[in-house]
């Protein structure tokens, strides 16, 4: 069998590590303004969407920083660390978006359905994913963006409709993505946004407890929604689109839940 060719790197990936190289062989000196969009482009001869993923790229390793209204200079510290954000994972952010919007129309009638029919068990089940989801908060570096999906798959349970628990269930590989939350909080933040989510998860689950199937499902929608724009807010920032259009893996999956509910049909 004859070897396979080697996979070229995406145009992105092939300009920062050219405007890399040049920051670490002191060709761009730290304080140096980076050529702007349009000459980036005729320079490399690739679209102004590669440009700024490449940007992102760097910016992400701290070699670049960027100054409202003037333009894109070489970080005074190369080593500086800012946010951990990659494009394989910013380039997953429109289907995040979509995944979300899609749990809102899921998750808020569950919500309320497992507050009429949830056991006294499946309430203590979602307390205890609510606790253990906290303690999870606490590594922020390491913390996956929807860390608290688990959480979110007790309620699904406690509907008493398996089709709920068994549908977020196939979504799973997909909204556990590989980005991390510290995308979208600042570690001088991590304080105020640990409270603002437990105060949201508790919400949730206090409404559970009490079978207020109203109350549940608002509280959810205000979780998920407070969510949704937190993701859109990263994606403007980054320059990426959320349309809500839907990646091919989750085509995949959902067309093979479909048939999976549709083998389990009688005719």
């Amino acid at each position: 069998m004859g070897q396979k060719m080697a996979r070229r790197p995406p145009l992105s990936v092939e300009v920062a590590e050219d405007i890399k190289k040049q920051i670490l062989e002191d060709k761009l000196l730290p304080g140096a303004q980076l050529l702007t969009e349009a000459e980036l482009c005729g320079r490399y001869e690739v679209s102004r969407t590669v440009v700024r993923e490449a940007i992102v790229r760097l910016r992400s390793e701290g070699l670049l920083i960027s100054r409202q209204g003037v333009g894109v200079f070489v970080s005074d510290n190369k080593g500086a660390a800012r946010f951990e954000v990659d494009w394989d994972s910013i380039r997953t952010l429109p289907e995040t978006i979509a995944l979300l919007e899609m749990r809102l129309a899921i998750e808020v009638e569950a919500a309320g359905l497992c507050a009429l029919r949830c056991t006294k068990a499946d309430a203590r089940n979602i307390r205890h994913w609510m606790e253990k989801t906290s303690l999870q908060f606490k590594a922020l570096e390491n913390t996956k963006l929807h860390y608290d999906f688990d959480f979110h798959l007790a309620i699904a349970k406690g509907t008493k409709n398996p089709h709920f628990y068994q549908l977020l269930q196939f979504l799973k590989p997909i909204i556990v993505r590989r980005l991390k939350l510290s995308a979208i909080v600042k570690d001088s933040s991590k304080d105020d946004f640990e409270h603002i989510i437990q105060a949201e998860h508790e919400a949730v689950v206090a409404a559970i407890e009490a079978r207020d199937e109203q109350k549940a499902r608002r509280n959810m929608r205000t979780h998920l929604s407070n969510s949704l724009e937190r993701v859109r807010t990263l994606a403007a920032s980054l320059g990426v689109q959320g349309n809500g259009k839907r990646g091919t893996k989750l085509d995949s999956i959902l067309k093979s839940f479909a048939q999976t509910i549709g083998s389990g049909v009688e005719n």
